[in-house]
């Protein structure tokens, strides 16, 4: 025996181990454990050292697992072997070996390199002087670190065997956690699938993972007194959509049975049941024969598995449900917007859909069919379409139901074309015992001519809808590529309108108004401009109504109000005391509940004196709910403002309304005034206009005015104002002021 392994003697300190004589240790058994050994690796560069310890440790167990030794006796060895030996419980590390930090760095490579984060490493060193660095005892991971000589036989094996149970727990952790991290992936891939077949395979192969052999089995429900087979695995795949003949497959049709009737898993050494409940009453068995016994660690993994599977598996009637709820219309059964946008995609994919069209069908006059009926009867008209559309027009075509009254009709264009869906609504619905005829108008597209999306498809169909609807209703209208392109403008124009409002790129020019009589300005009509960043001039016929659409006219609107009350103050300083500033007002503007609000906080913060503020309103405008406009009229002229009917002569006024209107003047259209040289009937029409506004006590002015003869005309007529290019252009503020200079005042307004 060497020296160092003679107990008793005291040595100086050096590497070797000094073993005390002590009691029997409690852990010490007569014979060695059948059952694999904790593994204990060690490393250090005295062989006395590799003997000494597994002398002191021979016959000594652990949670009843003998010890089993490996020896390296180098960092670089310890390296190699532990490159093809990865299950080592505890590694004994010398600290001192090849170089004097040869330990530290081996506890790196184990730690950072090999990714061994079970594996208890303990320290020894038979140097008490040296002590390894601070920081990589506490960021490696170590679990002991001690000096050679104080390791008795005794505490020797108490720190190995607690660094044995601590890589214990760790790899059972581990263990544990990476069933764990299969199962939540395999709830995650159930939720994935829809179908129950797919559901069940999934299911079985999820287990046979957990359980690390390959898949096979079965996992029924109950049908009558026998067991339907839902989906296979292995073996199990030729019983798919089968009754269980317990006679042919007794092992695992006995063990599904039983676990069904008992309402819990089985697990049996040669094959394993488990039991799935569902909260719709239908429960579910999966039976799986077995390569080994399950582990109790398994046992504990498997019951977590078979709550997860019982919430898919329930999930699998919601999940229909829902994927029906996704993708097609309650009402009418039909497919969706969803899933139209989907057939789209697909049609478009498919060689860009050269044959293929979209139409879209509104039902003309729904609204009112709902007021007037109720939405029960609107219901029950909605399914009726349906039906007729589903049953009456091709099969090969498809119907959807995209929301409120518009359907769609998707296929080859040769068989979905107006004059088939047209046809459709010539014979009367009939509902409650009443028989109901509806047209209906539509929108259409040709896939072969449109790029893009199923979704942009969709939008350009609505936008040939749209058209149509303005056009005549019960007609349709095909999408173009200009109708893109206009569309596509008239959004960049609105944004660059935004832009334009809050940057200040809008301004006022005045277009004087004078009396025919005399020549001279009386006032001047406001006139709303628009001048981009880079100088270019918008058209108002362009830029006015993309902001009555977008509702930025109500803003604008606004301003321009007070800035044309402004202008009249600044002219009013200026010495024109008898001028009048006259203010277009949109249909959108002039309906805002708060119009008449603004109006007075504008007249209070300016000061402009109402008696000669002048509101224009459009005749169209005008003849909208003449009674609402008269309630809001007589709002205004409180005011002290007062009122004129702009285009007069162009909306087919009723006389019988514009007798109750509180206006005080007409304006005749440019229309008529340019036709007034070279057409009777333009002449006509201006003085009926004239002597109109005369019969009612309403003063009159003509617009447009371009040429000397139109002002002799109108004047002979009896129109007594004018505004036009013959007089002066749209004037600048400060135009304006000087134009003004050069002219005098008149009364005549």
């Amino acid at each position: 025996m060497p020296a160092s392994m003679s107990p008793g003697v005291a040595l100086p300190a050096h590497d070797d181990l000094i073993f005390l004589d002590e009691a029997p240790l409690a852990g010490a058994r007569g014979t060695r454990s059948a059952v694999p050994g904790w593994r204990i690796l060690i490393v250090d560069d005295d062989a006395d050292v590799h003997s000494t310890t597994t002398f002191a440790l021979a016959g000594l167990e652990v949670q009843d697992r003998p010890l089993e030794f490996l020896h390296a006796y180098s960092a670089e060895q310890a390296r190699v072997l532990l490159a093809r030996e990865p299950d080592i419980a505890v590694i004994l590390l010398d600290v001192v070996m090849e170089q004097p930090d040869a330990g530290l760095h081996l506890v790196r490579h184990v730690r950072d390199t090999l990714g061994m984060t079970d594996v208890r490493i303990i320290l020894r060193t038979g140097q008490p002087g040296y002590t390894p660095e601070m920081e990589a005892i506490r960021d490696l991971d170590i679990n002991d670190y001690r000096t050679k000589s104080e390791l008795t036989r005794t505490k020797l094996y108490t720190t190995v065997a607690a660094a044995v149970r601590a890589y214990q727990q760790l790899h059972a952790l581990g263990v544990g956690r990476a069933g764990l991290e299969r199962i939540v992936h395999a709830g995650t891939e159930l939720m994935r699938l829809h179908g129950a077949r797919d559901v069940a395979r999934s299911v079985l192969q999820q287990a046979a993972a957990l359980l690390g052999q390959e898949p096979g089995g079965v996992l029924c429900a109950r049908e009558g007194a026998g067991l339907r087979v839902l989906g296979g695995a292995g073996s199990g795949l030729e019983l798919e959509q089968r009754l269980l003949d317990l006679k042919q497959h007794g092992l695992i049709g006995g063990a599904a049975t039983r676990a069904l009737a008992e309402r819990r898993s089985e697990f049996n050494p040669t094959c394993l049941a488990l039991y799935f409940p569902g909260k719709s009453g239908r429960d579910f068995a999966a039976a799986l024969p077995l390569v080994r016994p399950v582990s109790d660690g398994n046992k504990r993994l498997l019951h977590v598995f078979a709550s997860v599977v019982s919430v898919s598996l329930d999930n699998l009637e919601l999940v229909g449900r829902l994927n029906n709820a996704a993708f097609f219309d309650q009402l009418t059964c039909l497919p969706n917007r969803t899933q139209l946008v989907e057939d789209l995609d697909a049609a478009v994919a498919n060689e860009g859909g050269l044959d293929t069209t979209l139409t879209l069908v509104d039902l003309d006059h729904f609204a009112e069919i709902n007021d007037a009926l109720g939405h029960q009867f609107g219901d029950q008209l909605l399914v009726t379409v349906a039906q007729r559309l589903q049953s009456q027009l091709d099969p090969r075509l498809k119907v959807a139901r995209i929301g409120g009254d518009i359907f769609a009709v998707l296929g080859m264009g040769s068989l979905n074309t107006p004059e088939a869906i047209h046809a459709l609504f010539a014979a009367p619905f009939s509902l409650d015992g009443q028989d109901l005829q509806v047209s209906s108008t539509l929108g259409l597209v040709r896939l072969g001519e449109h790029d893009g999306t199923g979704a942009d498809a969709l939008k350009d169909a609505d936008i040939a809808l749209k058209r149509a609807k303005s056009q005549q209703r019960g007609g349709h209208f095909y999408f173009s590529r200009g109708m893109g392109v206009e569309i596509r403008e008239r959004v960049r124009l609105m944004h660059a309108l935004r832009s334009g409002v809050r940057r200040g790129e809008l301004f006022l020019a005045y277009q004087p108004q004078v009396d025919l009589a005399t020549g001279r300005p009386f006032g001047a009509e406001a006139l709303l401009r628009w001048r981009m960043q880079d100088g270019t001039l918008v058209p108002p016929d362009r830029f006015i109504p993309i902001a009555e659409y977008s509702g930025l006219i109500v803003e604008i609107g606004a301003w321009v109000l007070r800035e044309a009350c402004d202008e009249l103050m600044r002219l009013r300083g200026a010495g024109h005391l008898d001028f009048t500033m006259s203010i277009n007002v949109s249909q959108a503007q002039f309906r805002h509940p708060r119009f008449v609000d603004v109006l007075r906080t504008v007249l209070n913060d300016t000061g402009a004196p109402p008696e000669y503020i002048e509101l224009e309103i459009t005749e169209s405008m005008a003849m909208e709910e003449p009674q609402l406009l008269a309630e809001m009229l007589a709002q205004v002229k409180r005011t002290g403002v007062s009122i004129a009917i702009d285009d007069f002569g162009t909306g087919f006024s009723s006389l019988s309304h514009l007798q109750r209107l509180n206006v005080d003047r007409l304006k005749i259209d440019r229309a008529f005034v340019t036709e007034i040289t070279g057409s009777a009937r333009g002449s006509s029409i201006a003085e009926m206009i004239i002597q109109l506004g005369r019969n009612l006590g309403l003063s009159v002015i003509a617009e447009g005015v371009e040429d000397e003869r139109q002002a002799q005309i109108l004047h002979a007529l009896g129109c007594p104002l004018a505004q036009g290019f013959l007089f002066s252009r749209p004037l600048s503020p400060q135009a304006l002021l000087e134009w003004l200079a050069t002219q005098g005042l008149s009364d005549a307004a």
